[in-house]
């Protein structure tokens, strides 16, 4: 399958304000998951002036045969100065949510819980009232290092599970569909405060069964919030696409979220983790956590 349907075709952004946006990302020398990973919404998001972070990298030390991230065995050691970039970053974007997310570092025993942490604690020095999103790698099921990046309370702790469990050797070989489930799980008990999050991709293959079973699986552990989203291939040396799922069937997934308990679902052909991802702050407004470190002002 080759020919998009005219329901993943977006429109063009304005490229002055795309240009700001990358501007200040150049200026500061910051990665982000929107280009990294070859984002269809790239062109939205940078309009609007939003952007998700991408820390630790830009290469990663798995090679999940979907992702556009460059693979590296070993990658480059932390860089110190990136949490203060990062920060300084929201301050120039004037950013009421932020989203950080990384490459898996499998070479680092935490994982990388602590460059989360400094950049959480570096955005609150600087940017008080912005509302923190975390979206975290398995961590190699290492619970300790999640209980880190919880103590630094960012609002948001998203996971993606990605996909169904039977197509977890095919699409994300070094995951693992329970320590995932296991992982959001904990963060839960951990910090009961927290919003959790997680997401997945279709078209690759899942029934309509599976997926609603994984939504079922998800509720069972107390996620908070879901996305679903269409897979699309970033090359020919990636998995292709299987199917292109109809904005119906993603309406029927989002009233099946719903229905189960789910206090947001975001399910749309073009829906990836972090889209429209500060619409959670009217989410905290009308189910408020009791340990929030950020008085929300629109």
């Amino acid at each position: 399958m080759t020919v998009k349907p005219e329901w993943l075709r977006v429109k063009a952004p304005q490229w002055e304000r795309v240009g700001n946006v990358k501007g200040i990302l150049r200026d500061l020398g910051l990665n982000t998951v929107c280009e990294e990973a070859s984002c269809p919404n790239i062109g939205e998001c940078f309009n609007a002036g939003t952007a998700t972070f991408l820390i630790m990298g830009p290469a990663c030390t798995r090679a999940c045969p979907y992702c556009d991230i460059d693979f590296e065995k070993k990658p480059k050691a932390l860089d110190p100065t990136e949490p203060t970039r990062l920060a300084e970053a929201v301050r120039r974007m004037n950013l009421n949510h932020v989203v950080i997310t990384s490459v898996n570092r499998d070479d680092l025993p935490d994982g990388g819980a602590s460059q989360f942490v400094r950049c959480i604690e570096e955005i609150r020095a600087i940017s008080a009232k912005t509302t923190i999103e975390v979206l975290i790698p398995d961590l190699c099921g290492n619970w300790d290092a999640l209980a880190i990046i919880l103590q630094a309370k960012p609002e948001v702790l998203n996971h993606n599970t990605e996909t169904v469990p039977r197509l977890y050797k095919r699409v994300r070989p070094q995951g693992d569909y329970a320590r995932s489930l296991e992982l959001l799980k904990r963060a839960r008990e951990i910090a009961p405060w927290v919003y959790t999050k997680s997401g997945i991709m279709v078209g690759l293959g899942e029934t309509d069964a599976e997926v609603q079973q994984t939504l079922h699986d998800l509720r069972s552990v107390d996620c908070d919030i879901v996305t679903i989203g269409q897979y699309l291939q970033p090359s020919q040396k990636h998995l292709g696409v299987q199917e292109f799922v109809t904005p119906a069937q993603f309406d029927a997934w989002r009233q099946l979220g719903e229905s189960i308990g789910f206090l947001q679902v975001v399910s749309s052909p073009l829906t990836r983790s972090s889209y429209h991802a500060e619409q959670v702050r009217s989410l905290m407004a009308q189910y408020p956590r009791t340990d929030s470190e950020v008085t929300l002002q629109e």
